[in-house]
């Protein structure tokens, strides 16, 4: 080991205690500790591999191009990070939840902050094509007493597996998004349509790397939803149709056991009468369940 007070010369033996210890004067400690980790790890990848210097430099290239496809509205980067299961992984540690609480899942890159705040039990489907679903529930605390008052904010993409956002003047603008509000028994409802899977962006770097691990883009069928409640934890995540061809292999790996939903499909004209719908339609049916705050 290089003493903690000498730079030392670089050998192949000890290249990443003489990386760390130039870094000894970082100016930030959570800094310092993290660029440690990577670097440590990052040694130990590059001796286990021994990659030639023409990999090393087809890596270098697939990073560059990486970031050269990145602009205002796509990040290839955090692509990169959900295809390699780390932005579910930093979710998993910053949602770390009490028993009985709902889990989470990552945001996604379709979620509009300005959605509007709509009646309970609105159809939030403003096209009207697709399969059209009844979604509805509660929202409780962990010792099962329903929280009134909650904030849901839900989007999904249409029966074709697209977002409003990504069809602008082809969907209504804030088709398939809605806010709404529970009532005092902690219920909410609203109407939409069955959602589709869909590819992640596939044309970038990102894509070919899937390719060339036998990796499809896809992912499986499923709701947004942001819960949010006065002294209670926010839950960002989905629910999901257990059925869907691609359920166990979200490209992803946003899909937990706990999520899973049933898409029940109701062929009888009076219960879809009572609920404002026509017949046939999925009938869905989740609570979630909230953390309270600590302190």
């Amino acid at each position: 080991m290089i003493d903690e007070h000498e730079y030392g010369y670089f050998t192949e033996a000890d290249s990443a205690d003489v990386v760390v210890a130039r870094n000894r004067n970082a100016k930030d400690a959570r800094l310092q500790q993290v660029m440690e980790v990577i670097t440590r790890k990052l040694h130990e990848a590059v001796k286990e591999i021994e990659p030639t210097q023409e990999e090393w430099f087809a890596a270098i290239m697939f990073l560059t191009q990486t970031g050269q496809i990145c602009n205002d509205w796509r990040q290839e980067y955090i692509l990169l990070s959900d295809v390699l299961g780390v932005s579910m992984l930093v979710d998993a540690i910053n949602n770390r939840k009490p028993s009985g609480a709902s889990e989470s899942t990552v945001l996604g890159p379709f979620h509009v902050a300005d959605a509007p705040e709509l009646p309970m039990g609105s159809n939030i489907c403003l096209d009207q094509k697709g399969e059209p679903m009844f979604v509805h529930g509660r929202i409780l605390d962990t010792e099962g007493k329903p929280i009134a008052g909650a904030k849901i904010d839900v989007w999904q993409a249409n029966d074709e597996g697209f977002y409003d956002v990504q069809q602008q003047g082809i969907q209504p603008e804030f088709n398939l998004r809605g806010v709404f509000r529970t009532d005092a028994d902690g219920r909410y409802w609203f109407r939409g349509v069955k959602p589709k899977y869909y590819p992640i962006p596939d044309d970038g770097p990102v894509g070919k790397l899937l390719g060339a691990l036998g990796r499809h883009p896809y992912r499986p069928a499923h709701l947004h939803y942001i819960v949010e409640a006065e002294g209670f934890d926010a839950l960002t995540t989905h629910i999901f149709d257990p059925d869907d061809p691609y359920i166990n292999s979200d490209a992803v790996f946003g899909v937990k056991e706990s999520l899973l939903a049933e898409f029940r499909k109701v062929e009888d004209v009076e219960a879809a009468a009572k609920v404002g719908i026509e017949a046939p339609f999925y009938d869905v049916e989740f609570d979630f369940v909230l953390s309270r705050k600590k302190g």
